[in-house]
């Protein structure tokens, strides 16, 4: 079919139910769908916009075709407009955007002549210069201008802008995306709504990719500024003083996709905000903090201990919803045979590939969502391909997006995407976030992505518009993704997870006390802020010289920055540079948390479609020199791990069995890789590697079981390092369901007679310096979570085990010993008096 044959307007493309009967054609395939859930449509309730926003902002909102708002977008409202802080937790595409813009928008216009303010956050000091001009808003950045005829004009991008004579910029608000494409989304879309309004209201994006001589401009005119956590941590912060006028008017801060923030990233944010609210108070405001989040559990609860505020909550979702046609599929078996023998199922990698294909030329508009860049790349790879064999203008059509490229790359897509040339997308989560891609019709799931949360925002990136949608889950060859696709219930009739984060880490905190000291000295009624672990730590801090005590407070005493000590995104360290080695091209970067995995000597990289080999890695320089290649097969690492404990924080019997949560150390190498051929997932062969080891203090859930319960369920000792490795691996491989957390934020290791224990012990623990809040869930819903790794096991078609449910891909020791049939025993006999613990977050 060639290009200008393809269907292109709404109605010419196939409904969701049509899309997948043409999906499922044919026995072999129609088998696959193990369960079919449509979602009904759902009528949408209206309301009237509260008192205190501006008719200029609602004339600009009918402007922009939208007459009134839905009832959740005028509670939210409500509450900014009071004063109170409040998250919005509501489906993908039900207009949450609007819920905080209204308020937003009304506090940064000028008052009327002769007014006593718009009521509610809104009020404050004006500057004079500040007047609304007509015109639209000038400049790349999405940067604006009040339109003073005494004003300076300053160049800004592409454009140019007129500035306040007087340089004041009256009330402001900061606006925080997880990712950059977000944040560039959201300037586009203030910026079209806020048009009519003049150039009082002046959006601006300062990210990383701000070029430098846009920058002084963003800080002394931008009223909408549009930024990142890690922008906020590593720039506004630490050179507060030139924000000075910024933050003096600072209204509102806006919190987008604030579910994302979990684990040690959420930790590190809610830390990076407590610092902005102290820097706030400095300058006399005191911010109203508006989250938007995706359904989730407790969303109030959660954004309160992300902003240390109360949080007022809107989760009652009255948007209009078209019907979803939402299917679990699951990949056939081959005829291959992996470790052991073990039965081997079709990638979710080239099942959704070969999907996606089918939809491009039944020209549905489609987003495939896979696990990480390298499978985002194999997707769209594999479908130009099989595209090019049927047309050679459709392989232009599909195309990859993930995080690590480079800014110019990224925004070419983003452009193909909004103008609608890109029909096929297969993205990594970077494309999860609140990007405006309307009139996309369908979305795969190479897998499930870790949460329901995050399931629910990926399906969501379809119908936005209130059309229906076709969603497809393909599930991998792992023991949680095999337990989905036959339990539906388990995403279709739970509530999503409760948002996890620990923000009094001490790994965490000590070094947003270090940046908070640098940016202003530290004094003792600051401390509460911080939370109540912050003074032992500033002790700690004192004693290593990293803080100097004085009248005033405490004092950085270092040269360096501080902001510097921690990479918020937990991932820590310079990362790892990718050079094309002979031409000394920068290809991308990876974090150095991941490069003994990912980028070791004989790694398989993907970049833009193509494919090179690491030829070295060069720890000290942090580079990785690689070689374009195109070998058959992909490449992943293997690790061994020993592990120590620290402390017992809590622990409950369990009959003779007992169940633990404290702090362990654990020291674990990257020793080998694996060649698997592609598509087919076959191991073509293991190859040694010699890397440092590395040692991690963290937290952990920990099991143990007595001789007398191992004899009483018939596990001979020759059995028993088999059925705690199988325990063990399903276990990790389950928990996800129970945390919001993904399969690689945890690890686990198992051990037949535990020096520290002296008795036969399992032990899953948090893969992050201090721990991330998991293990913790883990022990707080043992019960359920080990109950369902149990029933995960047992129900597996296979004999003696297999990727579905007790090998593991990440596994050191080549997946030996495992036996599946003992690790049902043993879990039974470890269930048989279990109790669920005390249920806390």
């Amino acid at each position: 079919m060639a290009q200008d044959q393809l269907p292109q307007s709404a109605h010419g493309r196939p409904s969701p139910r049509t899309a997948l009967e043409r999906l499922s054609a044919g026995a072999d395939r129609a088998i696959r769908i193990t369960h079919t859930e449509h979602l009904p449509p759902r009528v949408g309730r209206h309301a009237s916009w509260p008192e205190g926003v501006r008719p200029e902002v609602v004339a600009a909102i009918r402007a922009a075709g939208i007459d009134r708002p839905w009832e959740h977008q005028a509670l939210a409202a409500e509450h900014a407009l009071r004063g109170e802080s409040v998250v919005v937790a509501t489906g993908t595409a039900s207009g949450k955007s609007l819920a905080y813009l209204a308020p937003v928008l009304s506090a940064l216009l000028p008052e009327p002549r002769g007014a006593g303010g718009a009521g509610g956050a809104a009020d404050g000091d004006r500057d004079s210069g500040s007047v609304a001009a007509d015109g639209p808003i000038g400049g790349s950045g999405g940067a604006g201008s009040a339109g003073s005829a005494a004003g300076t004009v300053a160049a800004v991008g592409r454009g140019r802008v007129r500035v306040p004579a007087q340089g004041g910029r009256g009330p402001t608000a900061l606006y925080l995306a997880p990712t950059k494409a977000l944040a560039a989304d959201q300037r586009r879309a203030v910026s079209a709504l806020a048009a009519p309004l003049g150039h009082a209201v002046r959006p601006a994006v300062y990210d990383g990719d701000t070029p430098y001589e846009e920058r002084e401009w963003v800080r002394r005119h931008g009223t909408y500024v549009l930024t990142n956590p890690d922008m906020l941590h590593r720039g506004i912060l630490p050179g507060h003083a030139r924000w000075s006028s910024f933050l003096r008017g600072l209204r509102y801060v806006v919190i987008d996709e604030c579910h994302t923030y979990r684990g040690v990233f959420g930790s590190h944010v809610a830390q990076v905000l407590r610092r902005l609210r102290r820097i706030c108070a400095r300058y006399g405001a005191d911010p109203v903090f508006l989250l938007a989040s995706a359904t989730s559990a407790d969303p109030g609860q959660a954004a309160a201990r992300l902003t240390g505020v109360p949080v007022a909550e809107v989760t009652e979702d009255t948007s209009p919803r078209g019907e979803v046609a939402f299917a679990l599929w699951e990949p056939p078996l081959t005829e291959l045979s992996g470790e052991h023998g073990a039965p081997v199922r079709r990638t979710a990698t080239a099942e959704c590939a070969e999907l996606l294909t089918d939809l491009v030329l039944q020209g549905v508009r489609t987003v495939a969502f896979v696990r990480s860049r390298r499978g985002a790349e194999l997707v769209a790879l594999i479908a130009q391909e099989r595209l090019a064999e049927i047309d050679s203008s459709l392989p232009q059509r599909v195309a990859a997006y993930r995080g690590g490229y480079l800014p110019d790359e990224r925004r070419a897509l983003e452009r193909d995407l909004h103008s609608g040339r890109l029909l096929g997308l297969a993205s990594t989560s970077a494309l999860e976030l609140g990007v405006d891609v309307s009139g996309l019709d369908a979305v795969l799931l190479a897998g499930y992505p870790g949460t329901r949360a995050s399931l629910w925002q990926q399906a969501g990136r379809a119908g936005r518009s209130a059309q229906g949608a076709l969603a497809v889950m393909v599930g991998r060859d792992d023991p949680l993704d095999t337990y989905l696709v036959h339990h539906p219930e388990a995403i279709f009739e739970r509530p999503v997870e409760s948002t996890v984060l620990d923000p009094d880490n001490p790994y965490v905190l000590a070094p947003h006390l270090c940046a908070a000291a640098a940016e202003l000295p530290l004094t003792e009624d600051d401390l509460a802020l911080f939370g109540p672990e912050a003074a032992g730590l500033v002790a700690q801090l004192e004693k290593r010289g990293l803080l100097r005590r004085r009248a005033s407070g405490w004092y950085w005493t270092r040269r360096e920055r501080a902001a510097d000590l921690t990479d918020i995104r937990g991932e820590g360290g310079t990362p790892i540079q990718v050079v094309e080695a002979g031409t000394g091209r920068l290809l991308g970067t990876v974090d150095a948390s991941s490069a003994h995995t990912t980028v070791h000597e004989g790694a398989v990289h993907l970049h833009q479609g193509r494919t090179y080999l690491v030829r070295r890695l060069d720890l000290e320089d942090s580079v990785a020199l690689v070689e374009r290649a195109d070998p058959p097969f992909s490449t992943m690492a293997r690790d061994t791990t020993d592990i120590r404990v620290l402390s017992t924080d809590i622990d409950e019997p369990w009959g003779d069995a007992r169940i633990h949560f404290g702090s362990v150390e654990v020291t674990h190498q990257v020793v080998s890789y694996l060649r698997r051929r592609l598509l087919t997932g076959e191991v073509l062969g293991e190859a040694k590697l010699d890397l440092p080891p590395r040692t991690l203090r963290t937290r952990a859930v920990w099991w143990t079981v007595t001789d007398d319960q191992l004899d009483t369920a018939g596990i001979h000792p020759e059995e028993l390092p088999g059925a705690l490795h199988a325990a063990e691996h399903a276990s990790i491989g389950l928990l996800p369901l129970f945390a919001t957390c993904d399969r690689w934020d945890i690890g686990g290791v198992s051990i037949p007679l535990h020096a520290d224990t002296g008795l036969p012990t399992v032990f899953v623990y948090d893969g992050h310096p201090g721990g991330a809040g998991f293990a913790e869930r883990a022990f707080h819903t043992a019960r359920s979570w080990l109950a369902a790794t149990r029933e995960a096991i047992a129900s597996c078609e296979c004999d003696h085990g297999c990727p579905s449910c007790v090998q593991s891909p990440k596994c050191g020791n080549g997946n030996d010993p495992l036996d599946k049939a003992a690790s049902v025993r043993l879990l039974d006999c470890l269930l048989a008096s279990a109790k669920e613990p005390d249920p806390r977050p």
